[in-house]
């Protein structure tokens, strides 16, 4: 017999009653029910309910075990009375009868407990990671994850796809969020930079001739922690074609992401109807460019109705350039208690709060209420009604100025609105492709820079940068949503370096800078590159979707805290005196 189990903690069942087996494993839970101590042994694969009587030859070392140690036990395999099964577990209706036990690894009293799902706080739990992990549900999101990748990689290979390893250590790159930069010992005073993207790498394995790349990529970037972004580092499927346009590439990508779903979607519906939104249309209808279609709210510009209305507030805000009303429908919200809630809502996010009308029943016909329906009078009121569909018990909400300003409220409160009153779908994912990115975007002091991936092909190649205002100039540029996050990012990619330049040039580079930046690719484009694009799929986001978490933290074996901590193995940390020195670097102390 094998020195630590015969079988796993999973295995057992019937057939194997009379039988002598070991296992090992750790002590999920301790029960004494009358002088006979009953144990849930547990490991990787499963529990199995292990006993001993005082008639057991090492009952007093198994009064001696505790949660969490491990052990291995020798024992006879019996069948449970069949009042006593547990149709939970695969091995329910057997149990073991401890004959010999030994302490493998005891535990000390344990800062958090495995067994059950007791909510303690994060930072305890990522402390002792290692812990949180043998929870079931948290153990089960990182087996999901494993197989999400498998299941990727397959398809991948499966499209006849060729999967290469790109460097670690690489070159700074505006990939729109900051380096993580490596200090180099043999050149003093220069630094590598850690990958945000294997961006130019992949790009340079088209101009080899590879045609079909994909990549289960680590990326890295310094940014600021949210729930669904690590502030680190994260894992994509990273995927670039040759001779490709957009379509190719939404052909190619959509049956692995949506055949992944499907797989591990379990009772979910997965809507395999993709639309096309372009950015624009997004940020209209529905306030975001990853919109949740689960929910059917669409946003309508209603400006005609407010311009030299009674409504003062919105009358004079649309005499300035530029500026719009907006309507946020509300089918079934029709009621001030409603309207309430949800100018108070508003008023969280930073704004006075959000005008409404809603539209209720008097007996003797429909009524328009609400401050802004006295103010503008029933003609007007009507004419929004039936602009936006809405009928007796429904209301509808109102935003305006410049549309930047207020768009991101605006989504958020749609998609509070879809939510409370019960309107967005559950238990489905809907995707959709967002196309026709602008290539460029404005800063508050005037400064165009790239608003998506600066390698992207702009639609209308040189002459569209050559001739059009900038910000009015589209890239071939696409993200795939899904339930409000975009899993998928990627373009056709500019491979023509007079295009490039040109491109870089509007955005602020001169030559000399994006030869100095980029001129590994630009060398590479010189000597005959291919028309390609490709995307990246965020499988961190996927995965949390699948799992059902709210926090991409519950999908990461070791994440990090939300203030960039690794408090399990104490990073970041001070350099030593004599690294410094190696790398010819002094820290210099920040004021407190």
């Amino acid at each position: 017999m094998h020195i630590y189990r015969s079988q796993t903690c999973a295995d057992l069942t019937k057939a194997n009653v009379g039988q002598n087996v070991r296992l090992s494993g750790w002590v999920h839970r301790v029960r004494d029910h009358g002088g006979i101590l009953f144990i849930d042994l547990r490991d990787h694969y499963g529990v199995t309910q292990v006993l001993a009587d005082p008639d057991s030859p090492v009952f007093e070392q198994v009064e001696k075990v505790r949660s969490e140690w491990v052990i291995r036990i020798d024992g006879e395999v019996k069948a449970r009375d069949e009042g006593l099964v547990n149709s939970n577990i695969p091995t329910g209706a057997v149990e073991v009868f401890i004959r010999d036990i030994e302490v493998l690894g005891a535990a000390e009293e344990l800062p958090l407990p495995v067994f059950g799902d007791l909510d303690y706080p994060e930072e305890t739990r990522l402390k002792y990671r290692y812990l949180d992990l043998r929870r079931e549900k948290l153990h089960n999101n990182i087996m999901l994850r494993s197989k999400v990748v498998q299941d990727l990689r397959q398809r991948m290979w499966d499209k006849d796809f060729t999967e290469f390893q790109t460097p670690i250590i690489t070159a700074s790159s505006p990939e729109g969020a900051r380096d993580f930069l490596v200090p180099s010992r043999l050149h003093p005073g220069k630094f590598y930079a850690l990958p945000q993207a294997p961006q130019q790498f992949k790009q340079m394995i088209m101009v080899a001739g590879f045609d079909k790349y994909f990549q289960i990529a680590p990326c890295f970037r310094d940014e600021d922690p949210r729930a669904d972004r690590s502030p680190t580092d994260f894992y994509q499927l990273d995927v670039e074609m040759s001779f490709v346009e957009q379509e190719d590439v939404f052909a190619t990508i959509e049956p692995v992401i949506l055949g992944c779903f499907e797989r591990f979607a379990g009772e979910r519906k997965v809507i395999k109807d993709i639309p096309r939104i372009p950015y624009a249309e997004a940020l209209l209808k529905y306030g975001s460019d990853k919109p949740d279609l689960r929910n059917p709210i669409e946003m309508q510009v209603v400006s005609e109705h407010f311009a030299g209305s009674g409504f003062a507030i919105f009358a004079k805000l649309l005499e300035q350039e530029g500026t719009e009303i907006r309507a946020i429908p509300a089918p079934k919200g029709g009621s001030r208690k409603f309207c309430d809630r949800m100018n108070k809502f508003a008023q969280g996010e930073g704004l006075p709060g959000m005008g409404y009308i809603f539209w209720r029943d008097q007996g003797e016909g429909m009524e328009a209420a609400g401050p802004l329906a006295k103010n503008i009078g029933p003609e007007r009121t009507e004419a929004i009604r039936q602009q936006l569909g809405l009928g007796v018990g429904d209301a509808a909400f109102f935003l305006g100025g410049k549309p930047e300003a207020f768009e991101g409220v605006a989504g958020r409160a749609r998609n509070v609105i879809g939510n409370e009153l019960g309107l967005s779908e559950t238990d489905t994912f809907r995707f959709a492709w967002i196309v026709d990115f602008p290539m460029y975007e404005q800063d508050d002091d005037g400064r165009l820079d790239f608003s998506h991936n600066p390698f992207s092909m702009p639609q209308g190649g040189l002459e569209a940068l050559e001739s059009h205002d900038p910000l009015h100039v589209l890239g071939y540029q696409y993200d795939l949503a899904c339930n409000g996050y975009e899993l998928v990012s990627g373009a056709i990619r500019n491979h023509k370096p007079e295009i490039m330049f040109k491109a870089f040039e509007l955005a602020g580079y001169p030559p000399e800078e994006v030869e100095k930046r980029f001129g590994g690719m630009l060398n590479a484009f010189r000597y005959g590159a291919p028309p390609h694009g490709g995307c990246a799929a965020g499988i961190d986001r996927m995965v949390m979707l699948l799992a059902d978490e709210a926090n991409i933290r519950e999908v990461i074996m070791f994440p990090m805290n939300q203030r960039a901590e690794d408090l399990m193995l104490g990073g970041p940390s001070e350099p030593t005196n004599e690294q410094l020195r190696e790398l010819g670097l002094r820290v210099i102390p920040q004021d407190k």
